[in-house]
């Protein structure tokens, strides 16, 4: 895909991997439409990256649906990149009794059915779409996590959402193939975000330690620059790219 012209959006956009993509996105000349549920946030990094702002919260329906009629106005939707999510830690039983449900419930909401939110109406904007000189519509991309493999302790509604997303691609991809939609999705390791880069600097030295190579955190443009990548190449499609510098995580 030609990324120049496209309109593009990214959720989660206020900060982290989805700003990171926002930025590398209209460096490559796309109109970014960034959606985040930080409206503060969110307004200033669309005004310092020369974007649109969409306050929203991903689990939404009618929200999402009234914002991507919005969005359709820029121009057509090709492309969908969904980074919105959180990663609160919490025992299926802890000292206090079982996890409150509500608690895992939040976190498969935002993580897994906020990416299935979108991607059900961003696929169905793409697919009205004529098609490019290769066949292609639209291309989206899920965040997903090597937790979605080695989820530890203290991860169980973390892991399952993002395993959830992972097993999400392939049969999305099959799907949307005769309509010319490619799905993927990547799954990142430890990643310099803010919520990991809050933690006191001595958990921060052991945890990018833990990183075969390169031993340090990811920095979100690389998860940015691999994003570009998966647009350009028409061959990327129906799989989870882990980028992790080799790392697996242990149980704990």
């Amino acid at each position: 895909m030609d990324i120049a012209g496209q309109v593009a959006i990214v959720t989660g956009a206020a900060s982290g991997l989805g700003r990171a993509t926002a930025d590398a996105l209209v460096r490559e000349g796309a109109l970014v439409a960034m959606l985040d549920l930080d409206a503060a946030a969110l307004g200033d990094a669309a005004a310092q990256l020369g974007a649109r702002a969409f306050p929203i919260d991903v689990t939404d329906a009618g929200a999402a649906e009234a914002t991507l009629a919005e969005i359709e106005r820029l121009g057509p939707v090709r492309v969908l990149v969904n980074c919105a999510g959180v990663a609160p830690a919490g025992r299926m039983v802890g000292r206090d009794g079982p996890m409150p449900l509500a608690s895992f419930e939040r976190v498969v909401r935002v993580n897994l059915i906020g990416s299935f939110n979108l991607m059900r109406l961003a696929a169905a904007a793409m697919s009205r779409l004529d098609p490019m000189a290769d066949g292609e519509r639209g291309v989206i991309v899920n965040t997903a996590s090597v937790a979605a493999f080695e989820g530890q302790i203290g991860q169980t509604a973390y892991a399952a959402s993002k395993g959830g997303v992972a097993a999400l691609t392939l049969p999305a991809a099959r799907e949307l193939a005769s309509q010319g939609i490619r799905v993927m999705a990547i799954a990142p390791g430890l990643f310099g975000t803010p919520m990991l880069l809050a933690l006191p600097e001595r958990v921060q030295e052991s945890l990018a330690a833990s990183v075969p190579f390169p031993g340090r955190f990811g920095q979100p443009g690389e998860y940015a620059a691999l994003v570009v990548h998966i647009l350009r190449n028409p061959m990327l499609n129906g799989s989870v790219i882990r980028l992790d510098g080799a790392l697996r995580m242990a149980a704990r």
